[in-house]
């Protein structure tokens, strides 16, 4: 059955941050509360090496183990294949977008996702079948009248 919801390296990283309260709590209200959200091999890898490298201060090994086995790996839905590879070429000459962005997005297509969570891609463009926001902004960012 297809996810609702492919989430970014970033949606997985704030939930760390201790520099940004607001988006560390929407963060963890993502991953912990009842969305159908998946990821890929991608994500998962650049999690880790931040997680491991560029955390201020470093996951511990064992935490980061238990990370992965409770909450990644079971959302691991997307693994590397050719076409994948493939279809990540034809997204980036279609947007523009960075290799390892364009794999996220051929990732959040090949989940089946309707909508690709990310602070990094632009909020509220369509690529194929899968809508990409930005959980992070507030309504009025969003375009949404409160």
């Amino acid at each position: 059955m297809p996810a609702k919801i492919f989430l970014d390296t970033n949606v997985l990283i704030y939930a760390f941050d201790q520099t940004v309260p607001a988006k560390r709590e929407r963060s963890r209200d993502i991953i912990r509360g009842d969305l159908d959200w998946v990821v890929s091999w991608q994500v998962v890898q650049e999690f880790c090496a931040v997680a491991l490298h560029r955390f201020k201060v470093p996951m511990a090994m064992t935490d980061l183990r238990d990370y992965l086995d409770v909450v990644l790996l079971p959302r691991c839905r997307v693994m590397p294949t050719a076409e994948i590879y493939r279809q990540a070429l034809g997204v980036q000459t279609q947007t523009g977008y960075r290799f390892y962005d364009s794999l996220v997005v051929t990732a959040a297509l090949a989940s089946g996702a309707g909508v690709l969570y990310s602070e990094d891609l632009q909020h509220g463009r369509q690529i194929g079948d899968v809508r990409i926001e930005n959980p992070f902004l507030e309504p009025a960012e969003k375009g949404v009248k409160p």
